[in-house]
């Protein structure tokens, strides 16, 4: 297929491969942290670890929304269902994520809560047309990604009058949490990874931009290549880090152009910055209480924000026992560390957001390497 197969072609992966190790100086190491949870399953979807010399090493970063939002936002969503009887609309990644007590929006619809899944915000502006007598919430998770469509379901339940359509707001931003990260050693050194350099995520910079990381690079002295998502385009881009690093340059570089510009994507970035503003923190499982964050409903559009229309009660959610996906976000530990995965803890019977979501390191290591996973914790 024209544009897909060139970028997971054969011989051009041999080609980069042998690049890759010729620059990479035997000396000294190279941590690269992959912030999507896209590039850590593409990495071991192609096996891009095995391609690479021992000494690049791929760190997994906290980018999967579904993973970093807490048990007590998770809590909150099933009380609207449950206690304030909504209909609550969510993508489907978000569904079998264990709250407290290991109870999920999935558990809760079989127990009776009208929970239904959905493709898109627009799929839950039809629910609210077709249910007038219902409230109909939106349970909105996602980076700089998926917050355009849902200031679009906001702005277009506004002008056609819906009011009986809201959203639960949980929408983060990657450059906070990238700050958050490389502020970690002055923080708490124990809590920190060592780092050389980042993989930028994909989607995310096509709304956004390269401009971004431009600041956070200049600061912290840590290269930035934005990757796309096939793994030439990942090899290619870890082959620029290197270089980077070799070259003792830090700089913002785009690997993915042929979808990512510097100033990204103004339309949508209007929509956003005129129904959200920044909440001044948030907080993220893994990393804590993050400033400036995440963003909240603007107060123009308080009709449409869940958690000024329904009362939630306060309550004593918990996060599971045991379970290390707080420090595999932070990427200081890997699934293996975990001594809940593939015993405990597996797809069928999930103990963290980790190993739910599709973007989960917990998945891919799982999906794509969990013999060789199950070995390594055994020899140990």
């Amino acid at each position: 297929m024209k544009y897909v197969d060139e970028f997971r072609d054969r011989d051009l992966a041999r080609t980069l491969a042998t690049a890759i190790a010729a620059a990479a100086d035997p000396a000294r190491d190279y941590n690269f942290m992959e912030f999507c949870g896209g590039h850590t399953h593409a990495i071991f979807r192609y096996g891009v670890q095995d391609l690479v010399p021992a000494n690049v090493r791929f760190v997994h970063g906290p980018g999967c929304p579904v993973c970093i939002l807490l048990a007590r936002r998770l809590d909150d969503a099933i009380e609207l269902a449950e206690r304030h009887g909504v209909i609550l609309c969510s993508y489907g990644d978000m569904l079998r994520v264990p709250g407290t007590g290991r109870r999920s929006l999935l558990k809760a619809k079989a127990d009776g809560a009208d929970i239904r899944m959905v493709y898109s915000t627009l799929d839950a502006l039809d629910i609210a047309r077709a249910n007038p007598g219902r409230e109909v919430v939106f349970l909105g998770i996602g980076f700089e990604t998926t917050t355009p469509p849902s200031a679009v379901a906001i702005a277009q339940a506004q002008a056609e009058g819906i009011g009986n359509f809201s959203v639960f707001c949980n929408h983060v931003l990657t450059p906070p949490a990238i700050r958050h990260i490389l502020e970690a050693p002055e923080i708490d050194p124990s809590q920190a990874a060592r780092l050389d350099g980042f993989l930028g995520p994909s989607h995310v910079s096509a709304v956004i931009g390269s401009r971004p990381y431009e600041f956070l690079a200049a600061r912290y002295a840590k290269p930035v290549v934005i990757a796309g998502f096939e793994p030439l385009d990942v090899m290619q881009s870890v082959l620029m880090l290197i270089h980077q690093v070799n070259e003792g340059r830090v700089a913002v570089e785009n690997q993915y152009t042929r979808v990512v510009t510097r100033d990204g994507n103004a339309k949508a970035q209007e929509l956003v910055t005129r129904i959200f503003e920044l909440r001044p923190s948030f907080e993220w499982r893994g990393l804590g209480s993050v400033p400036d964050s995440a963003l909240a409903i603007r107060a123009e559009y308080a009709a449409f924000d869940a958690e000024k229309r329904f009362t939630l009660s306060e309550k004593q959610s918990r996060e599971t026992k045991s379970c290390e996906c707080p420090a595999i976000l932070r990427g200081v530990k890997k699934p293996k560390d975990c001594k809940l995965f593939g015993k405990a803890c597996t797809p069928e019977t999930p103990m963290g957001a980790c190993m739910v979501s599709s973007e989960g390191a917990c998945a891919a290591y799982w999906t794509y390497r969990r013999m060789e996973t199950l070995a390594e914790m055994a020899a140990e």
